[in-house]
C-alpha cells in the first residue's frame, strides 16, 4: 500500500487531518513514515502518546481499515485513551479495531484458534490466587512436605519463579540463580513442579495469565497457516512501550509482523522492568530481526527545563559504547535554573532540608501534590515518612502503602511487640497465624493454654511456650516448626531485657521471622533491606518501650490519610512507580553508592539497568530538580560513612549547582 502525505486525500467517512498542524517535524515524519519496519526512539516527554495515536489516525485517512491496524499496548487503559482519541480525530469507533494488552489480544486468539493446537474453546481463565491453588496442589502431589520447610517458595513466590522463567524462556535453574537465590536449595525440583502445573491445568482445562502469551506462541509457531492468517489480517501492528517486552512478547510481535509493517514504539533508555521479565535486547536487535527498519527520533521534550534536560542528557552519555541508540533531549521551554546537587549529613538532615525547601515551594505557589519525592527503594523513605507525619504534611505513598503499614513490618512490629508484652492478644495472633494451619481460633487457644501454664507454673509466658501443656496444642502441620518459633521469641526477649532495642530487632530478623519471609514473598531480597533499615531506627531509642511507642503514634497520626488520587498531598514513590508520571518539583533521595545503584547490582556486576532508572528519575522534573546524597548511613546499626553515587559522579559539575545545608537548615 503506497502513501500519499497529502492531508486532504482521506478517504470517505475519515474528516481531513491537518497532521502537518498538530504534529512537530519529529512526530510528523513518524506518522507519516512509508510502511514497513519502524521504530520510534521516543524521549522522555516527547509526546509518545500522541505519535501513536495519529499513526492511527494517519493509517486510516490513507484507506487503511480498522481491522487491519493492531495495537498492542501495557495496560487496557492505555489502549482504550488512544483509541477514544483517534475516535475523536477520525470518527471511527474504537470496537473496530484489535487494540488492547498482549494478553487480552492473546485470549482473543486462542478463542478463535485454539483448538488449532488443542485448545478447547470452552478454557476459563484463573485469578492470580487461584493459580496458585492449583499450582499448591500440583506441588504437593508430588511432595507433601515441600511447604512445610518455611525456607521454601510459598505457592506466591514459586509461581512467581515459574512465571519468570516462561515469560523469559530461560531455563528454571537460571532463573532461581539470577533473580531468586535464596532459593537455590530447590533448583533440582522446579522443573518437575513446573510439569506438574502445567499437566493439573491441562487437565481441568484452565489457563494462568502467563498461558495466554505461551499458547499464543505455540499457536503460531505450530500453525503456519494461523500466522499467515494474523499476518495478512494485520497488516499494521503498532507497538507501545516496546521497550518493556520480554522474550515471549518479542517473538509474538514478530511473528504477526512478519511482512515488516511494524511500528515499535518505545525508548531503550526507559527500559527498567527486567526484574518483571521485560528485556533492553528486544529493541536493541529490532533492526537486525527486520531489516530495512528506518529509526525515528522523538526528541524534542514538552516537560522539563534545558537545564534538566541537558543532566539528563549527561546520564545518557555515561551509557556504555554500542550498548543503546544515541539520542539527545531537545528543551522545548525556556531557561531556567540548574538542578541542585545536596549533600545532607544523613537521612534525618535530607529530610529535614526536603521539608524546609516544600514549605518554600508552596510559599511560591506550587501545590503540594506537584512536588515528588523519588527514591530507588521503599526503607529510603523511612526518614523523610517520619518527618512528615511529625510535621502533620499530607502526603500519598503512589501504589503503594507507607513504611509501617508494609506486612513484613507490621510483622516485625507485632513480633517486638508480643515479646515486651506477652498480654497484647492481637500482636500474639499477627505472628502466631504465620505458622502452618494455625488461624485465629488456634492462635487464641495457644495463647489461653501458655498463660494458663505460666500462671499455675508461676513461670515466664515465653517460656512456658515452650512446655509440653503447650506444644500439645499445637497443630500437627506447625509441630516441626514450632521450637525453632519458642526458641526466636525467648533470644529476642533476653536481649531486651540486656541490650538496647536494636540488638532485640536484629536478633528478630535473624532468626525465625527471617526464615518466614525467606519463604513469603518472591521480593524477599528488598523486603529483608526494609526490616535491615529498622536496625538503624531502632538504634536511635534508649528502650523497646520507646521504640515501640514512637511506631504506633506514626501509625495512628496517618491512618486516616486520604486516598483521594486528586487530593492536594505530596507524592512519595519509587522510581519505578515514578515511570510515566511528572511532578513541578522533584527530590530524588539516597544518591549513595549501594542505595542507588543498589548493593546487590554493583556486586553482580549490572548497574545499566540502574543507571537508566536514573535517568528516567531526572526526567520526571518539569520546573526543579533536587539530587539529595546523605553523606552517612545508619540503615544497619552503626553510622557508615558512604560515597556518593557514581551516577553524580559521571555527570559533569557545569551540569549542576551545589547547594550547602547549613546546620541550622538554611541555604
Amino acid at each position: 500500500m503506497d502513501f500519499a502525505l497529502d492531508p486532504s486525500s482521506a478517504p470517505h467517512g475519515v474528516p481531513p487531518i491537518d497532521f502537518r498542524a498538530q504534529l512537530n517535524d519529529e512526530q510528523f515524519n513518524a506518522v507519516t513514515a512509508a510502511p514497513g519496519p519502524l521504530l520510534v526512539l521516543a524521549g522522555a516527554g516527547s509526546g509518545k502518546t500522541r505519535t501513536l495515536t495519529y499513526r492511527v489516525a494517519y493509517l486510516l485517512s490513507q484507506g487503511a481499515r480498522a481491522g487491519e491496524i493492531l495495537l498492542l499496548t501495557f495496560t487496557n487503559k492505555a489502549a482504550k485513551e488512544m483509541l477514544h482519541r483517534v475516535h475523536d480525530l477520525t470518527g471511527v469507533e474504537p470496537a473496530r479495531f484489535w487494540g488492547g494488552t498482549f494478553h487480552s489480544i492473546g485470549h482473543r486468539a486462542l478463542r478463535m484458534h485454539g483448538e488449532t493446537i488443542g485448545l478447547p474453546r470452552t478454557f476459563t481463565i484463573l485469578d492470580a490466587e487461584e493459580s496458585e491453588g492449583v499450582l499448591r496442589d500440583a506441588v504437593e502431589g508430588t511432595d507433601k512436605t515441600f511447604f512445610k520447610d518455611k525456607t521454601h517458595p510459598r505457592p506466591g513466590p514459586l509461581h512467581s519463579i515459574l512465571s519468570m522463567a516462561r515469560n523469559t524462556q530461560l531455563p528454571l535453574d537460571e532463573v532461581i540463580t539470577r533473580f531468586f537465590p535464596q532459593h537455590d536449595a530447590i533448583v533440582e525440583r522446579a522443573p518437575l513442579f513446573a510439569k506438574k502445573y502445567a499437566e493439573q491445568k491441562r487437565a481441568a482445562n484452565v489457563l494462568d495469565y502467563d498461558d495466554l502469551l505461551e499458547f499464543w506462541l505455540e499457536l503460531l509457531k505450530k500453525s503456519p497457516e494461523t500466522a499467515a492468517y494474523f499476518s495478512h489480517r494485520f497488516r499494521h501492528v503498532l507497538v507501545d512501550e516496546y521497550q518493556d517486552t520480554n522474550t515471549l512478547q518479542g517473538q509474538i510481535v514478530d511473528l504477526i509482523g512478519a511482512h515488516h509493517q511494524v511500528m515499535a514504539v518505545g525508548d531503550d533508555a526507559q527500559c527498567i522492568y527486567t526484574w518483571r521479565g521485560a528485556t533492553v535486547e528486544n529493541i536493541l536487535t529490532f533492526p537486525d530481526r527486520h531489516p530495512g527498519t528506518v529509526i525515528h527520533r522523538i526528541e524534542t521534550n514538552y516537560r522539563s527545563t534545558p537545564q534538566i534536560l541537558a543532566l539528563a542528557n549527561g546520564v545518557l552519555e555515561a551509557q556504555p559504547k554500542g550498548r543503546h541508540f544515541d539520542k539527545v533531549l531537545k528543551a522545548h521551554r525556556a531557561n531556567s535554573e540548574k538542578p541542585f546537587l545536596v549533600e545532607a549529613m544523613d537521612g534525618r538532615e535530607q529530610a529535614q532540608f526536603i521539608v524546609k525547601r516544600i514549605r518554600g515551594l508552596l510559599d511560591e505557589g506550587c501545590a503540594l501534590a506537584d512536588i515528588g519525592i523519588l527514591y530507588r527503594a521503599h526503607f529510603q523513605a523511612l526518614d523523610i515518612q517520619l518527618e512528615l507525619s511529625r510535621l502533620q504534611i499530607p502526603y500519598q505513598i503512589t501504589s503503594g502503602v507507607r513504611f509501617f503499614e508494609q506486612a513484613h513490618i507490621r510483622d516485625l512490629v507485632a513480633l517486638l511487640r508480643f515479646v515486651y508484652n506477652p498480654s497484647d492478644t492481637a500482636a500474639w495472633n499477627r505472628i502466631a497465624i504465620l505458622l502452618p494451619k494455625v488461624g485465629d481460633k488456634g492462635a487464641q487457644k495457644l495463647h489461653a493454654a501458655a498463660l494458663d501454664h505460666a500462671k499455675l507454673m508461676q513461670q515466664d509466658f515465653i517460656d512456658a511456650l515452650d512446655t509440653d501443656d503447650v506444644k500439645s496444642k499445637v497443630p500437627k502441620d506447625a509441630r516441626e516448626e514450632w521450637p525453632k518459633f519458642t526458641a526466636s521469641l525467648k533470644q529476642v526477649a533476653d536481649l531486651m531485657r540486656t541490650m538496647k532495642p536494636h540488638n532485640a530487632v536484629e536478633i528478630a530478623i535473624d532468626g525465625w521471622y527471617g526464615d518466614y519471609l525467606k519463604g513469603a514473598f518472591a521480593n524477599y531480597v528488598s523486603r529483608l533491606d526494609d526490616l535491615k533499615s529498622m536496625i538503624g531506627f531502632a538504634s536511635r531509642f534508649e528502650d523497646m518501650q520507646d521504640l515501640l511507642a514512637q511506631i504506633m503514634l506514626l501509625n495512628s497520626e496517618t491512618s486516616d490519610r486520604s486516598a483521594d488520587p486528586d487530593a492536594d498531598a505530596l507524592r512519595l514513590t519509587t522510581v519505578h512507580q515514578a515511570k510515566g508520571l511528572e511532578y513541578a518539583a522533584v527530590f530524588l533521595i539516597g544518591l549513595a553508592d549501594g542505595s542507588f545503584p543498589l548493593r546487590r547490582a554493583i556486586e553482580a556486576n549490572d548497574v545499566e539497568e540502574e543507571r537508566r532508572l536514573f535517568y528516567v528519575a531526572v526526567t520526571r522534573a518539569r520546573d526543579e530538580l533536587y539530587l539529595c546524597f546523605p553523606k552517612v548511613n545508619t540503615k544497619g546499626g552503626p553510622a557508615m560513612l558512604q560515597t556518593p553515587s557514581r551516577f553524580l559522579q559521571e555527570l559533569r559539575p557545569d551540569l549542576y549547582q551545589q547547594l550547602r545545608i547549613k546546620r541550622s537548615f538554611g541555604w
